[in-house]
């Protein structure tokens, strides 16, 4: 196959393969160049099937055995479970996918993932239970501690014990890059979260931004807080260190390139128990 998505990989765990795409590896074009599987922000549908099929070629698992929500910055949890593949036809599945940030399974030879393009990709990993989450933290998922609905779904259906998870926080928008009005600090701030820790105020990023000067927000770190607080040990949470803005030219970053761009799929591969 001449092209090949190009894949950042995390050292998670040998049970699993866990990975961010990068923008490279695909047939995309323009601002989605080259590597986007999302069908929702725009892009050639027939570019989308294509990189979606070499995507599923490299990770040696049928095309349906890829999951991608519809995310609306809600804290909605889906599981794929034996019983949804089963019992489900390939439209209703897509309907079970509307509307939900968080995506969890137990099934191995499944990939689950989310879409970012400044938003914060989580994954975690139980590894009691052999069990995997997909979590997408944009600022409004984040507020909502989407991390803890998450990880509450998982007690529920795989009897996670927080302990035992592994966690990796994708590329997204950096503290420094990450600058926000008044009424996304406000929120945080009325939230409960300790802003001393995780929101600072920088000049304009802009240079007609005018003399003012702009909040900004570490959602990394803020989900990081959120993990810990949920009792995941902080020695099992791998942080990518990449900001999505001022590394653009390798992953996608709407801030960086406009709505109307491609996104990230940051997703989790639950390999057969050994």
């Amino acid at each position: 196959m001449k092209n090949n998505p190009v894949l950042h990989e995390y050292a998670l765990d040998g049970r699993v393969m866990a990975f961010s795409t990068t923008r490279h590896g695909g047939c995309s074009t323009g601002n989605y160049a080259s590597f986007n599987i999302n069908p929702y922000c725009g892009d050639d549908e027939t570019c989308i099937a294509l990189n979606r099929e070499r995507l599923c070629q490299a990770l040696q698992i049928p095309s349906d055995r890829l999951f991608l929500p519809h995310q609306v910055h809600q804290t909605d949890v889906l599981a794929i479970t034996k019983t949804t593949l089963e019992q489900s036809s390939p439209m209703l599945l897509q309907a079970m996918l509307e509307d939900k940030d968080a995506i969890t399974t137990n099934l191995p030879g499944c990939c689950i993932g989310v879409s970012t393009a400044d938003c914060i990709p989580i994954l975690l990993y139980d590894t009691d239970n052999h069990a995997a989450a997909a979590i997408h933290a944009g600022w409004r998922g984040t507020v909502k501690r989407i991390v803890g609905e998450t990880i509450e779904h998982m007690k529920t259906y795989y009897h996670t014990e927080p302990r035992y998870l592994k966690a990796v926080i994708g590329p997204g928008i950096s503290l420094d890059s990450f600058e926000v009005g008044d009424e996304v600090y406000d929120a945080f701030a009325k939230a409960g979260f300790p802003m001393e820790q995780m929101a600072r105020r920088f000049p304009p990023m802009r240079p007609d931004g005018g003399a003012t000067e702009k909040w900004h927000i570490d959602l990394p770190m803020c989900n990081r807080l959120q993990l810990i607080s949920a009792g995941v040990p902080p020695s099992q949470i791998l942080s990518s260190d990449i900001c999505t803005y001022q590394q653009s030219g390798d992953f996608f970053s709407a801030r960086h390139l406009g709505i109307h761009s491609g996104r990230i799929f940051t997703g989790i591969l639950l390999r057969e128990k050994r």
